[in-house]
């Protein structure tokens, strides 16, 4: 049995409980809290992420040691890690169980704005929208349809606006703890900054390209799932390491 009927029911009925308030955008209004609710879900697995990363920078003057003990042997040296990281119960991939953990909600969310029906009958969501964007639509069709600033293409002028904040956020925070500085809270014991932010600082460029990308070529429902699962993350982050 599918599941695609049974959420998109339960999208339609959030959106009623929300219409009194949000009106015609209640649907978007449903899918930011679905959106809410899959990140409490996984916010355990974020906590011991970050758990993760602390322990893994304590571990950094023992990894220097392997390195330079097995300097010319990679393969005992690759073996003394893996064997370093079992020990200590510590593994390098945690940070990536928040993000993969979501992408069913994501590929969800997509499937059900991109069809036109659903377990045999009409898609309904498809007529909700966000503000004058349907939730079904795509940049393309908001610049086809009055152009970036048209009455669809301002919505997604907002969630790009948002996206670009996000990523300066997050940027200048991984800066400031990679320089050791001020860091907002993201820095361990003698100053060390969280391990992970300063390659965050490296990369965010590459990752909101990335977000901006997704937000244009998705469906606006589940650009909308993106945009808030972004800001989620920041938030997120900068309280869990404060």
């Amino acid at each position: 049995m599918s599941v695609f009927p049974f959420f998109a029911r339960l999208v339609e009925q959030l959106a009623e409980l929300l219409q009194p308030v949000f009106h015609a955008s209640s649907a978007a209004a449903a899918i930011v809290l679905f959106t809410a609710c899959v990140r409490l879900l996984v916010h355990p697995l974020s906590r011991a992420a970050v758990r993760g990363q602390k322990a893994q920078a304590a571990l950094r003057p023992r990894i220097a040691e392997l390195r330079e003990k097995h300097a010319k042997n990679p393969g005992r040296l690759q073996k003394a890690l893996v064997e370093l990281h079992a020990e200590e119960k510590v593994s390098p991939l945690s940070g990536c169980l928040p993000n993969l953990l979501q992408l069913p909600a994501f590929f969800l969310l997509y499937h059900l704005f991109s069809s036109t029906a659903i377990g045999g009958d009409g898609n309904g969501l498809l007529s909700h929208r966000l503000f004058a964007a349907p939730l079904g639509g795509r940049w393309s069709d908001a610049l086809a349809d009055g152009g970036v600033f048209g009455a669809a293409g301002i919505v997604y002028v907002g969630l790009f606006a948002v996206v670009a904040a996000v990523a300066t956020f997050s940027f200048l925070r991984a800066r400031r703890a990679a320089a050791g500085g001020d860091t907002g809270g993201a820095a361990l014991g003698g100053g060390e900054p969280v391990p992970g932010l300063a390659a965050v600082g490296k990369v965010a460029p590459f990752l909101s390209l990335g977000t901006l990308v997704t937000v244009a070529v998705v469906p606006l429902a589940a650009a909308l799932y993106v945009v808030t699962s972004t800001a989620w993350t920041a938030v997120e982050r900068a309280l869990l390491t404060r």
